[in-house]
C-alpha cells in the first residue's frame, strides 16, 4: 500500500481515537481503515494502537510515530503548495486555538472573515484556557497571551494586554475607591480563577513586585462570569484588559489601581515554523496579524 495513504489513515485514527470516526473523516469504509492500520503495523513490526470496545489509543511507539507522521504529512502539503506557487488558493482544514474569551471576542470574527474570503477552507476552533500544544494536538495556528518559552514555533507579536483591577462605578461610589492594593482587604472580591489560579493578586511599584492575599466572596472559573458579577455591582475583580475593553467604553466598568499594575503581557500569533507555510496558514496568519495589530484594545 501507498505509505502516504497509510500514514494519513493512522493519523486520522489516532486523532479521532476511533476507526469508524476516522473512516467518516476520510470518506472510506471502516474495513479499509482497519486493513491500512494492520498493514502499517505489520510493515513496521510494532503495535501502534491499543483497542478497546470504547476507545483507541496510541501505544508509546505509536505516539512517537504519530508525531513524525504528522510532520511528514505537513511537509508533503507544504511542498505541494510551494510548487503551486505563493499565490495558491487556500483550501482544506485549518485548526486554530486561542484562550476561551479571547477566542470568542477576537478570533471568531477573524475566522468568519477568513472563510468569507476563502471559500474552499473549513476551520476548527479550539478555545481553551490552557496552553495547547500545536504539534501534539494537530493545530495550525494559535494566539498566545504572555511570555513564550523558547521553541521551534514562529511567533509574531501583535499587541499587549494588562491585568487590571476593576469594578462597577456604582460599587465604587457606595464602598469607596481603594488607593493601594492593601485596601483591597476591606472590599468584596470576585476572583476569576482563569486569570489568577489562587487568591493572591500580584502587583508592582517601580521594580518591586509584591502579592496581596485575599479572601474572595466569589470564585468564578470563567472570566465572563467574574465580569458579570462585577458589572452587577457586587465587588472588585481582576481581569485582563481586553476582557473589559467594551465595558470600559460603555462606562459599565472602571479600572482602579492602574499605577500598581504589573508589566504588560505580550500577545503573539504563533504557528509551526517550516520551510514553507501552506497557503491556508499563511493567509490566516497574515489576516490575524493585520486585524489584531489594528485593534485599539491590544495597544
Amino acid at each position: 500500500m501507498d505509505r502516504f495513504h497509510l500514514m494519513t489513515v493512522f493519523v486520522a485514527v489516532a486523532e479521532e481515537q476511533s476507526f469508524s470516526a476516522a473512516a467518516r473523516r476520510l470518506q472510506i469504509s471502516p474495513p479499509a481503515v482497519t486493513r491500512a492500520v494492520a498493514f502499517l503495523e505489520e510493515h513496521l513490526g510494532v503495535r501502534l494502537l491499543t483497542r478497546s470496545t470504547r476507545l483507541v489509543r496510541t501505544t508509546e511507539a505509536g505516539a512517537r510515530y504519530l508525531e513524525d507522521a504528522r510532520r511528514i504529512l505537513l511537509d508533503v502539503v507544504d511542498a505541494d503548495e510551494a510548487a503551486a506557487g505563493i499565490n495558491a488558493t487556500p483550501r482544506g482544514r485549518l485548526a486554530v486555538t486561542a484562550p476561551m474569551l479571547f477566542g470568542r471576542l477576537y478570533v471568531m470574527p477573524l475566522i468568519t472573515a477568513y472563510q468569507r474570503t476563502y471559500q474552499e477552507t473549513t476551520v476548527s476552533a479550539l478555545f481553551v484556557d490552557r496552553v495547547a500544544n500545536l504539534l501534539d494536538e494537530g493545530l495550525d495556528v494559535g494566539i498566545r497571551i504572555g511570555q513564550l518559552p523558547d521553541s521551534s514555533l514562529r511567533a509574531i507579536r501583535v499587541g499587549q494586554v494588562r491585568r487590571v483591577v476593576c469594578a462597577a462605578p456604582a460599587y465604587l461610589e457606595k464602598h469607596g475607591i481603594p488607593k493601594t492594593p492593601a485596601d483591597l482587604s476591606r472590599h468584596q472580591i470576585i476572583a476569576a480563577t482563569a486569570v489568577s489560579a489562587d487568591s493572591e493578586w500580584t502587583f508592582a511599584k517601580g521594580r518591586e513586585k509584591f502579592g496581596i492575599k485575599l479572601s474572595p466572596r466569589i470564585l468564578a472559573n470563567t472570566n465572563d462570569a467574574a465580569l458579570e458579577a462585577a458589572k452587577d455591582g457586587f465587588g472588585l475583580t481582576r481581569l485582563i484588559s481586553y476582557q473589559v475593553a467594551n465595558e470600559l467604553v460603555t462606562g459599565e466598568i472602571r479600572v482602579i489601581l492602574s499605577e500598581y499594575e504589573e508589566a504588560p503581557l505580550p500577545v503573539h500569533v504563533i504557528h509551526c515554523e517550516g520551510r514553507h507555510r501552506s497557503a491556508k496558514v499563511r493567509s490566516f496568519v497574515d489576516m490575524a496579524v493585520e486585524k489584531l495589530r489594528a485593534d485599539k484594545a491590544l495597544v
